[in-house]
């Protein structure tokens, strides 16, 4: 029987996406299957960063080239959603005075540094630069007293949802069939090899079948489970990591401090909020059902304390969590878990054709993606062809307009039109025309986030929204500090107009966003945010909405 596609994707985070863009960009037929929508695994939850990996130069020394180099290239082909985070290494001492060790241990931070210099052009970095005290404390007032200097190292922010949105929207202009809440059930074989994938729609129930002489799993942390329910197995050792934000930028300086247990871990800004972050622990659970727990925040909390004290005074607005897909490996400590990736071959388990990937970093997607697709050119017998991935740009990387410029041409504000760019890119042009169309469309639903309904509008119509939470993804809408009282009822009246929904269905997907918000914020909620939370459930269901 002759295929429907050449290869089914089975996962929508950045791996998942770069592939089926790769693949579609090199002429193959592609079917993308995520169970939930773009980004909601390790892609969404990871700590925000295209970053090169400081700490895997003594281990993995190629991790870090490889992320340091791919950072490059998705600084070309997404200019507008990556943003510089300028780091602090503190040299702390415990006593009155530094011992010696403690000086040595400061020389060899700042050679180690230095060292990691020399992949800083592969990703526009800025070189380190030693801080004496008074210009440490110049720069970030706010550490502890006594610290003897820093040493400085850059890297790079950015969306990690809009990043697995980007490049599923641009398979789709390739021709890919992308498909969110649609879970892929079943492994097809016959005589020893992949036939293609039984799936289900989570949403409407509807089943089908698609055939493909490879299948590529992409599922992170549920791949175990899908190759096990097909006869396979997909070694991984998964690694809890949860992170806090802070409702406003504590500085605009990143600081690496350490935990009570001498882990690494840092406090930075990133966009308008805060970020402290993370864990590492072994998980053995139901990757659907992951919550941070209280004793993770305080553990966190400590460690940020320890050179931020005024971060104990800062208001804590979400808990989130996601599971790293790290090889296997018995015996070593989370943290010394390599983070190379692999691509593993199901043939010797009588399931030639499929493909699982395993481990790997965000800031490296798209080598990753582009070694995936060679494979499975390999295996389909055709040509590997050129790879253009890090060539063309993602929808909307093709210009980053100047926000004041679209300020003075359009009716909104420059703060606004700078959230609109970041997100969009040149792409915000098309949503400001639709406040041109419809001005009411100007409202502001969010002014933490900068908004808009037109923003909502546009999201709703041309990048695969199925459910209203996938608004958070799109245009973070529900997590700014207010916690959805601005934008939530509102945007699912404009949500549910758009994709056709009736009274009860608005009613239904609006309470499951605001618990989408409440097991994010359930960890950290105490006597005055319980009671902010009672407000935000009962401010929806009393909010006006104008249309």
């Amino acid at each position: 029987m002759a295929a429907d596609f050449d290869v089914i994707v089975l996962g929508g985070g950045a791996n998942g996406t770069g592939v089926a863009r790769d693949c579609a960009m090199r002429g193959l037929r592609v079917l993308l299957l995520e169970k939930a929508d773009f980004g909601v695994g390790a892609s969404g939850n990871s700590s925000g960063m295209i970053h090169g990996g400081i700490r895997y130069m003594l281990s993995d020394r190629k991790v870090t080239a490889l992320a340091c180099r791919d950072s490059g290239f998705i600084q070309r082909i997404a200019p507008h959603l990556l943003f510089r985070i300028p780091f602090l290494m503190p040299f702390a001492s415990r006593k009155a005075g530094a011992t010696l060790a403690e000086r040595a241990a400061w020389y060899a931070t700042e050679v180690y540094v230095g060292t990691y210099d020399l992949y800083q052009p592969l990703k526009r970095g800025k070189p380190s630069t030693r801080l004496g005290p008074e210009e440490l404390y110049a720069l970030e007032p706010g550490l502890r007293p006594g610290l003897a200097g820093a040493v400085t190292l850059d890297e790079w922010g950015i969306d990690a949802f809009r990043l697995c949105v980007l490049n599923a929207l641009d398979a789709a202009a390739h021709g890919a069939d992308v498909r969110t809440w649609t879970e892929g059930r079943e492994i097809l074989r016959d005589l020893g090899r992949v036939r293609g994938v039984r799936f289900r729609d989570v949403l409407t129930g509807e089943e089908g079948e698609a055939r493909a002489p490879v299948v590529f799993n992409a599922a992170g942390a549920w791949s175990p489970a899908l190759a096990r329910r097909n006869g396979a197995r997909v070694p991984m050792r998964p690694g809890k990591g949860v992170h806090l934000t802070l409702d406003r930028r504590f500085s605009n300086y990143g600081v690496i401090c350490s935990a009570v247990d001498g882990r690494q871990m840092f406090l930075m800004p990133h966009e308008r909020e805060s970020i402290v972050g993370t864990t590492d622990d072994d998980y053995y659970g139901d990757p659907d059902d992951l919550e941070a727990t209280n004793d993770e925040v305080e553990y966190l909390l400590e460690g940020a304390a320890s050179l931020v004290p005024g971060v104990r005074d800062a208001r804590i607005t979400r808990a989130w969590c996601g599971l790293r897909t790290t090889l296997y490996a018995y015996g070593p400590n989370e943290d010394a878990l390599s983070r190379e990736h692999q691509i593993q071959d199901g043939a010797a388990e009588g399931l030639a054709g499929l493909l699982s990937f395993v481990g790997g970093k965000l800031a490296s997607y798209r080598a990753q993606a582009e070694e995936a697709t060679d494979r499975i050119l390999e295996l389909l017998g055709r040509p590997r062809g050129q790879c253009r991935t890090h060539l063309e740009p993602l929808p909307g990387g093709d210009e980053v307009p100047d926000p004041a410029v679209l300020a003075r041409e359009w009716p909104v504000a420059a703060p606004l039109a700078a959230r609109l760019v970041y997100r969009h890119g040149s792409r915000a042009r098309e949503i400001l025309r639709l406040v041109k169309d419809e001005p009411r469309l100007g409202l502001v639903l969010c002014r933490d986030e900068g908004i808009l309904a037109a923003e909502v509008v546009h999201c709703a119509r041309h990048e695969k929204v199925r459910r209203l939470q996938d608004l958070r993804r799109r245009c973070r809408v529900g997590l700014g500090g207010c916690g959805g009282v601005d934008c939530a009822r509102i945007a699912a009246q404009l949500a549910g107009r758009e994709l056709g929904w009736g009274a009860d269905r608005i009613r239904a997907e609006l309470a499951d966003l605001l618990d989408q918000g409440w097991r994010e914020r359930r960890a950290i909620l105490d006597g005055a945010q319980l009671a902010q939370e009672e407000l935000v459930r009962g401010s929806t269901g009393l909010l006006e909405v104008p249309w």
